[in-house]
């Protein structure tokens, strides 16, 4: 174990080349967000903080900086759909991250099919082969520790419908490594993606 560290506060800035805070909390699923606004334009965009959050009933959640039009979207009609970015679609992915007007509509930007969703209103990437279909349960305008609230948005939304591919599946149980999922690496362009040789396996103590 070593002795020296590199130590820094953040609100006095890290002084490295690249905020380390995002690489070390790494890899992170990606928040690939579809919504819809009450006018029915499509919005799909990715976020890099993003996690599951309760188990019953699941939840996930994901933290928007600035209140953008996914949020928006959500505000306005209480749904969206979470879309897993594989390495086959991180090309999709990386296209729907582009700064536009809330006119243009990320799934043709993309390339993308939106696919009828079964409980909620918004649809799904038809190309990928997990989505959730959420419902929203909160949206929380972060505060620092002081109570000084930040521009950061975090959506916490109950997961009321789930679509996996049948290839997914080995004898009923879902794959991780199969569906080779991409992460954020924290790193100015990094990802990662899961694949069956990094599995190990560790069952918890009786």
């Amino acid at each position: 174990m070593t002795d020296t560290f590199h130590f820094y506060e953040p609100a006095q800035g890290h002084g490295l080349p690249h905020d380390p805070f995002k690489a070390i909390v790494a890899p992170r699923l990606i928040g690939w967000v579809s919504s819809m606004d009450q006018s029915g334009t499509l919005n799909l965009a990715p976020y890099s903080f993003f996690n599951a959050l309760n188990a019953e009933p699941p939840m996930i959640g994901f933290s928007s900086y600035g209140y953008k039009d996914s949020v928006t979207n959500i505000e306005q009609t209480g749904e969206f759909c979470w879309n897993l970015a594989t390495r086959e679609l991180a090309e999709a992915m990386n296209a729907s991250s582009a700064s536009v007007d809330a006119m243009t509509d990320e799934f043709a930007l993309a390339g993308l099919t939106p696919a009828p969703s079964r409980v909620i209103s918004v649809p799904r990437v038809a190309e990928t082969p997990v989505s959730f279909e959420c419902r929203l349960c909160h949206i929380l305008r972060l505060d620092s520790a002081d109570g000084t609230p930040t521009n950061n948005w975090l959506i916490i939304g109950e997961v009321v419908g789930v679509h996996i591919a049948q290839d997914m599946l080995v004898d009923g149980i879902y794959d991780t490594a199969r569906a080779e999922p991409i992460m954020r690496a924290g790193g100015p362009a990094d990802y990662f993606s899961v694949s069956d040789t990094q599995r190990f396996r560790m069952k918890r103590p009786d």
